[in-house]
């Protein structure tokens, strides 16, 4: 059975998700399409709008066989780690190919950006670490180091953030899973930062602040998004009695950054370089966490930074044990969020050859990880009524879904 890998967050799905599926499917020639999801919290480091559980159905319904969980730890990381996580558990699943949306859409010149880095790792590398001690934040460091090595002209932007991502995945692939083929196909009609909707096709991005605005599913937030994902987030809404953002969290945050001191702080994943003294100077002043956040916010701090940092923070990421664990490779274990009868049947056929415990419920194994999913679960459900988030928190520990 042919397999095609696609590395989602689906947040929500939306026509420009739809799309990069069917296109991976026909240009991969995938009998099975396998998605591996980020779970409650976002690369980014932001709380998806709705739980990984109706995300996955959504996926599913709209044509994925099967669905697995990034473990939170590497979905709430920069792209090299999120490309790590994603790509080695593709790998030991058995899938032929992934395939990425990017700006540019030619793989070939995904490849040859690789080869040209490689050649040029070193200065690459210098021109990063001067630029990080003279304050730039890490993105805008390695745009800079990438500028330094002068990438010919028929390979990549790597200013672009799917470019950047699809390196990422690339970069994986060719270094330690050199089995799996990289594919990718053109981003159609908006940009991943996109904040307005224009068309049929429009950014998560976009989507997401329309609907959280108006506190619905508006016409122009339906007409880019299929009927399916339409249902389910006016479900999520109804049942749940909200749609998850920062702002929902926000009195957890600081209660905990203003009960914690410096030296705790500083034990937590992402907190570095005196940040913990910033944090706590400006959680006083904070009305939202807009306000918190912008006042934060640095060249070297940036906001998407910062997300990630109080994710960690508010699920308590222990900063040495992360390091540890993120070294681990490949990733100790696959969890199958969801399937159908084609996701079935891969499974049955790929079970005998995966390298890694696959598991379909999470107390089928102890690991550290595992005991880290669960605290985000914790987190991501406390926004819930008391009912709501006990029925959310034991369907954790529950089978897949389904479909």
């Amino acid at each position: 059975m042919n397999s095609c890998g696609l590395i989602v967050e689906y947040n929500p799905f939306h026509n420009g998700h739809l799309y990069h599926l069917e296109e991976s499917k026909k240009h991969a020639d995938a009998d099975c399409i396998i998605a591996i999801m980020s779970g409650n919290f976002l690369q980014r480091g932001e709380p998806a709008i709705m739980d990984k559980w109706h995300r996955a159905e959504a996926a599913l319904r709209q044509g994925a066989d099967l669905v697995l969980e990034l473990p939170f730890l590497y979905a709430v990381q920069h792209s090299d780690f999120f490309s790590k996580g994603a790509v080695q558990t593709l790998a030991e699943l058995g899938v032929d190919t992934i395939c990425f949306g990017s700006e540019n859409g030619r793989i070939h010149a995904f490849t040859k950006a690789f080869d040209h880095l490689q050649a040029h790792q070193d200065t690459y590398e210098a021109t990063v670490r001067t630029y990080l001690n003279e304050g730039y934040s890490f993105p805008e460091a390695s745009r800079l180091g990438y500028e330094a090595i002068e990438f010919p002209t028929d390979t990549i932007d790597l200013s672009q953030p799917n470019n950047i991502l699809g390196y990422s995945y690339v970069k994986q692939m060719l270094t330690y899973s050199p089995s799996v083929k990289p594919l990718t196909i053109s981003r159609k009609d908006n940009h991943y930062h996109d904040e307005t909707i224009t068309g049929t096709i429009a950014s998560a991005t976009s989507i997401r602040k329309e609907m959280l605005g108006k506190q619905e599913v508006t016409d122009k937030a339906a007409s880019s998004i299929p009927s399916t994902t339409e249902e389910l987030l006016d479900q999520y809404k109804e049942t749940q009695g909200l749609w998850h953002n920062w702002e929902a969290y926000f009195h957890l945050l600081q209660y905990k950054l203003l009960t914690t001191d410096e030296q705790t702080l500083r034990g937590f994943h992402g907190v570095d370089e005196g940040l913990e003294y910033r944090l706590k100077r400006a959680i006083k002043e904070a009305a939202t966490f807009e306000e918190f956040i912008t006042a934060v916010k640095t060249k070297r701090y940036t906001w998407t930074r910062l997300q990630r940092t109080l994710a960690h923070i508010l699920v308590g990421t222990d900063k040495q044990q992360a390091g540890g664990l993120l070294r681990e490779s490949p990733p100790p274990y696959a969890r199958v969020l969801g399937m159908n009868d084609i996701g079935k049947k891969y499974l049955k056929t790929a079970k005998k050859q995966v390298g890694i415990p696959l598991i379909t419920q999470p107390q089928q194994l102890k690991h550290p990880l595992l005991d880290l999913e669960a605290r985000a679960s914790a987190a991501y459900y406390s926004v819930l009524s008391p009912e709501r988030r006990v029925k959310s928190l034991k369907r954790e520990y529950g089978p897949p879904l389904i479909v």
